[in-house]
């Protein structure tokens, strides 16, 4: 167990006592990770030292409650011996001299169990906030908002971040010895401080809320799995939603509140469509064009549809509402029956504009594409430079595409399977996979008719 990751793989275990001790760990892991680590950094003031803190209490727990049994409430017990660790630590560092410190990890040992956690729901926010100071990297402080706050590891950080895990993991290492030797304050920001941290704010909940939504289609179904499985991916999107509510309600009413409620907005119009992502017959994935809309969630695409109103009555258009007016375009055809393809296409020149992003331009090129400019998507495509583009998945899907729209079968078969060897999601995997078998097919007929 590493002090940079969420612990992981803790059931394992053979004789009955470990087996219920191990799930009960893992439980906790999956649910409570983020919120328990998020509380001690905030009141140690230490992302390292609590995140050590925190692992050895569930090592701890792995080796005691076999024997001793479960305690009633598995988290404030993790959160107590957590919290002694921590004033241990301090006393062997004399680093614990404040009365401040003494009284908020002055607990009785003897009977962790009875300990109960502070209920502090927007603590994690706070902590997020932290994460965004300004003498942290810009480009580094959604990644350590993901890790710290919301307990993902260095390989879904990096996934989210498009980037290697092993160089993920470096960098949040030598992010968080900069907090810790630097001294960074961990006071919670005044208002006059949100508007230049709230973005990163809000790129790390939706990233959180997109990587379960890309998670969703690696599990057969939205039900309970084994271990980390479907559970834990809607907790996090359960989060991410939470957090950006959170995020509304507290921010005041001016025009840095816009974006917040276009990050929002677009997750509902994402969680509206969620139903009809898959068939129902054997769960395989549908794409955004061919779904039945008859499944999506009108009353969500309504909400979702008031809160980006409300956003552009402050007349401050950012990327995240330029994301959800392009989702507010897609969901239209619940109402008309038609996809507005140049108005969305519009939207992603804006979007491109403010955030040039590698999914923008992608899907840019795609949405030029369903327009009718299928040579000009094609151009797009080709002129994309990233350093991790031959690694990304929904450009070579983009590129099968366009391709496909050309009659280039060679093209598009060459770019279907290098996507379906990128995708590691079953359903999407099946359906690419689908596409290229129906390739084939169509391949062997106009050679059978002599086209």
């Amino acid at each position: 167990m590493t002090p940079s990751s969420r612990p992981a793989g803790l059931v394992q275990a053979s004789e009955p006592g470990q087996a219920a001790a191990a799930k009960a760990a893992q439980t906790a892991a999956r649910q409570s990770y983020g919120r328990l680590l998020s509380w001690l950094a905030w009141q140690w003031r230490d992302v390292a030292a609590a995140e050590d803190a925190l692992s050895g209490a569930f090592e701890k727990a792995l080796a005691t409650w076999p024997a001793q049994g479960v305690p009633d409430a598995p988290d404030a017990w993790l959160l107590a011996v957590a919290k002694n660790h921590l004033l241990v630590a301090a006393r062997r560092q004399r680093l614990h001299d404040s009365p401040e410190v003494q009284a908020v990890l002055a607990i009785d040992p003897s009977a962790p169990q009875d300990v109960q956690p502070q209920p502090l729901p927007d603590s994690r926010l706070k902590l997020m906030f932290v994460c965004a100071h300004p003498a942290i990297d810009p480009a580094l402080r959604p990644a350590l908002m993901l890790q710290v706050v919301l307990g993902l590891d260095a390989t879904q950080v990096a996934q989210a971040m498009l980037s290697s895990p092993a160089a993920m993991a470096q960098r949040l290492v030598r992010v968080k010895k900069k907090i810790r030797d630097a001294g960074l304050r961990f006071d919670e920001p005044g208002p006059d401080e949100w508007p230049e941290r709230l973005h990163a704010v809000l790129e790390a909940i939706y990233a959180a809320y997109g990587l379960a939504w890309d998670a969703w289609e690696s599990s057969p179904s939205d039900g309970p799995t084994d271990g980390e499985g479907s559970t834990r991916v809607q907790g996090l999107r359960s989060e991410a939603l939470y957090l950006a509510d959170l995020v509304c309600t507290l921010l005041p009413a001016d025009a840095g509140r816009a974006e917040a409620l276009g990050l929002l907005a677009l997750m509902l119009f994402c969680e509206a469509r969620s139903p009809a992502r898959r068939s129902a017959q054997g769960g395989l994935f549908v794409p955004l064009a061919e779904q039945e809309i008859g499944l999506w969630q009108r009353p969500l695409i309504v909400q979702a549809n008031r809160l980006l109103q409300g956003a552009a009555a402050w007349a401050a258009p950012g990327p995240f509402q330029l994301e959800a007016a392009i989702q507010s375009a897609h969901c239209s055809r619940l109402f008309t029956g038609i996809t507005p393809w140049p108005g969305i296409v519009t939207l992603y020149q804006r979007l491109i504009t403010l955030a040039p992003s590698l999914g923008a331009q992608v899907a840019h090129a795609v949405a030029c594409a369903q327009a009718g400019d299928v040579a000009g998507a094609a151009g797009l495509l080709a002129a994309l430079q990233h350093p991790r583009l031959a690694s990304y998945q929904p450009y070579w899907v983009a590129q099968a595409h366009v391709a496909g729209l050309q009659q280039r079968s060679r093209d598009a078969h060459h770019a279907l399977a290098v996507a379906i060897g990128l995708t590691t999601a079953p359903a999407l995997r099946n359906y690419l996979q689908g596409q290229l078998d129906g390739l084939a097919v169509r391949g062997q007929a106009l050679v059978a008719g002599g086209g």
